[in-house]
């Protein structure tokens, strides 16, 4: 050991390769003696070598305190294994990224004297589940391609197919009409496919860091299944489309029966018959015209309305016929002009046309 300061003394462990699975802790060791020479002038370092050009610290023990949080990536995840001032400064990594792989070197120095060690880190990831799919027709005779493969993983991936019996969930061979494609083993073509094809089959999806696998089902079915499939939803179809027809059909129906009953009230029918006038003669009899008169009195006020809406509804249709003071009546009060009535119309209405002269009333109206 050389003690003058001037003196400088390099010390180096043979280069050695650690290769671990992500997810997984890892210790890369790293042992010195110079803890023995001066307490306060040890200094240890590790490094990690991205290229050859580029390197960052990963932890360092300075002065008398432990620096863990050099960099982001490896924050919370480097630590020194055991008593570094003794001389073991061995650094440890847990869960391992695929990030942290590289060349790590240790450095010690103390007194003037250095010491190291070179290690190479190698993280493996193992595949990622992979996706299982089916590519092609599930129909008897036809060609069914199975598709696999990992999203991730350390190069390279191996995959293989297999059968699954799902009454056991043991392993079985694949079909013998099955064909592996050499170039993308993730990917297998059945051929002809039978009856026989129905099934569960598995990808396994492997690395030297483990393996994933997913499963698919494959059902193959009747090609005279399909039509009478298809024939069937047509069916549901056409008869869910006439029996919304029948439905709206009888709705309208329904809606225009109920529009006729609400307007024939409305309506007045042309075969009803016009009420009857009887036409008295006036007698010489007093006992005549007494019982008339009390016969008739009390019919005279309907009648004298009757004929004062008849004569309303005769002037309006008819105006030559209108009597004189109506009809002065009237012209004077020029504000209010004459409605023109239908006479047809008035007839429909059962309304009879009376003509009373001015100055004699010959006949009445019972």
């Amino acid at each position: 050991i050389c003690l003058s300061a001037s003196c400088s003394v390099w010390l180096s462990e043979a280069q050695t390769e650690f290769k671990r699975v992500a997810e997984e802790n890892v210790t890369l060791p790293c042992h010195h003696r110079l803890g023995l020479l001066e307490q306060g002038s040890l200094d240890i370092e590790w490094l990690l070598h991205i290229s050859e050009t580029v390197q960052k610290a990963v932890i360092t023990y300075s002065g008398g305190r432990v620096y863990d949080d050099l960099n982001e990536e490896q924050k919370g995840r480097v630590s020194f294994t055991s008593n570094f001032l003794a001389g073991d400064a061995s650094l440890q990594i847990i869960s391992l990224q695929s990030s942290d792989a590289g060349k790590y070197i240790c450095k010690v120095k103390n007194a003037g004297q250095y010491e190291w060690a070179r290690i190479t880190l190698k993280v493996v990831e193992k595949p990622s589940k992979p996706k299982c799919w089916l590519e092609g027709e599930l129909l008897e005779g036809k060609e069914l391609s199975l598709q696999c493969r990992s999203a991730s993983g350390t190069a390279p991936i191996s995959y293989r197919w297999q059968r699954i019996n799902e009454e056991n969930e043991r392993a079985e061979h694949l079909p013998p009409t099955s064909r592996v494609n050499i170039s993308n083993p993730g990917q297998v073509l059945l051929k002809n496919l039978t009856q026989m094809s129905t099934g569960l089959y598995q990808c396994i999806a492997t690395n030297e860091a483990g393996q994933e696998s997913c499963v698919v089902q494959v059902t193959v079915q009747h090609a005279q299944n399909i039509g009478m499939i298809a024939g069937a939803v047509c069916g549901v179809v056409v008869g869910l489309s006439l029996l919304f027809l029948v439905v709206r059909l009888t709705i309208r129906r329904k809606e225009k029966k109920r529009y006729e009953e609400e307007e024939a009230p409305n309506e007045i029918r042309e075969d009803a018959e016009a009420p009857k006038a009887h036409l008295v003669k006036p007698s010489s009899s007093s006992s005549g015209s007494r019982s008339s008169r009390s016969g008739s009195s009390s019919t005279r006020s309907t009648a004298n309305s009757a004929s004062r809406s008849q004569r309303t509804l005769s002037t309006e249709a008819t105006p030559h016929l209108t009597p004189p003071q109506y009809s002065q009546r009237e012209t004077e009060g020029k504000e209010i002009e004459p409605k023109k009535v239908d006479y047809t119309n008035l007839m429909k209405m059962g309304a009879t046309l009376v003509m009373v002269p001015a100055q004699s009333r010959a006949f009445q109206t019972v």
